[in-house]
């Protein structure tokens, strides 16, 4: 396994971790499990990419009932502080919810000689789960951390999860906890 790390869309815009919203409850538990699991990728030389939404003032989004944010230039489309991306990193900005709808990551990766990106981030039922998916469509393994994702509500984030528990996928896409995905890197 060669995998890279797919952190998605954890920016200040869509992270307020000082409010009182249940996002904000939901994601603030995880903020220590993907500090470490950036900490042992940077040590296992691993890629990190940061998957960061990138939308334009007019977006075509906002016709649904998303409100405007993470507008492109802004400090709402900016990785929080708690996640301070590195000098090695990738950031990788994005229109829409996949990490590889119409950007360059597929290449990206394969020029790092990735076979397995492990996705965690928000929101698990769309962004975190549209970017496994399009990476088995672009022949990679998928693996999604659970302690590493938040959803709106453990409800959403819960069915998500089982729902790929289950999928016919597996071994493509994997569902792993933190540790699990730790002890599988070689020593």
């Amino acid at each position: 396994m060669k995998p890279a790390i797919i952190v998605v869309d954890m920016l200040k815009g869509n992270v307020d971790l000082k409010s009182s919203s249940v996002l904000a409850q939901e994601v603030s538990p995880i903020i220590p499990h993907l500090q470490h699991l950036l900490t042992v990728a940077r040590e296992q030389k691993l890629p990190v990419v940061f998957a960061n939404d990138s939308f334009l003032p007019n977006d075509f989004l906002w016709q649904s009932i998303m409100k405007p944010h993470a507008i492109r230039g802004t400090a709402g489309a900016e990785v929080i502080d708690e996640l301070k991306p590195q000098e090695t990193d990738i950031i990788l900005p994005k229109r829409r919810f996949s990490a590889f709808c119409r950007t360059d990551l597929d290449i990206t990766l394969r020029e790092l000689d990735v076979d397995t990106v492990v996705v965690c981030g928000i929101t698990t039922e769309v962004c975190v789960t549209m970017t496994a998916l399009e990476g088995i469509a672009n022949d990679f393994r998928a693996i999604i951390i659970s302690d590493c994702c938040a959803s709106r509500t453990p409800e959403n984030k819960e069915r998500a999860l089982s729902l790929h528990r289950k999928s016919p996928l597996r071994p493509l896409l994997k569902i792993m906890t933190l540790a699990e995905f730790i002890a599988s890197l070689p020593e």
